[in-house]
């Protein structure tokens, strides 16, 4: 008999990119599965995952009607991942603030890593390549949060609440 597999989660809020962040993660040997974004946390528990990421998306977290995600998702006991999009929501729903962005950003950008403490950027050098794709920014995170990283047009690039595993991410590795 085999043992079970490691499992990650992605919410899927339509980024372009989910099937990458699956294929990631695979490459890292862990098993993935993409759900839709209002997948009942009751569905998600009973998989019993190592972790959850929230995709990235193109819509906005202030928009009515807007994807969501069930509160609950943040406190499974496992890390959860928010990305682009998934961070924006993550911000919002646990209390921070998003706004729309001056202007959209689309392309190559770079990112100062703050933090020595990072969890996200342990041994990574202090500058990073990125990839933007938003229109909306994070103005204030919510409690327990403290910036990871950062550059002039995000200054809440990366974000982290280790104490309870949360993680965000306002761009993309530059792939």
């Amino acid at each position: 008999m085999s043992a079970p597999h490691e499992l990650v989660v992605i919410l899927d809020f339509g980024s372009q990119y989910t099937q990458l962040i699956a294929r990631r993660i695979r490459e890292l040997g862990v098993y993935s599965e993409i759900h839709p974004c209002d997948t009942p946390v009751e569905v998600i528990e009973k998989r019993a995952p190592k972790g959850v990421v929230l995709s990235g998306g193109p819509d906005s977290v202030y928009r009515p009607g807007a994807p969501q995600v069930d509160e609950r998702a943040f406190a499974l006991g496992v890390p959860v991942l928010g990305i682009c999009y998934g961070m924006q929501l993550m911000m919002a729903r646990l209390g921070g603030r998003v706004e729309p962005a001056g202007e959209r950003e689309y392309g190559p950008a770079v990112i100062e890593v703050g933090s020595v403490d990072s969890v996200l950027f342990r041994g990574l050098p202090a500058r990073q390549d990125v990839w933007a794709s938003h229109g909306d920014r994070v103005l204030t995170a919510p409690a327990g949060f403290e910036v990871s990283a950062a550059n002039d047009s995000a200054p809440f690039a990366a974000v982290e609440d280790r104490a309870r595993g949360l993680f965000g991410v306002q761009f993309h590795p530059e792939v």
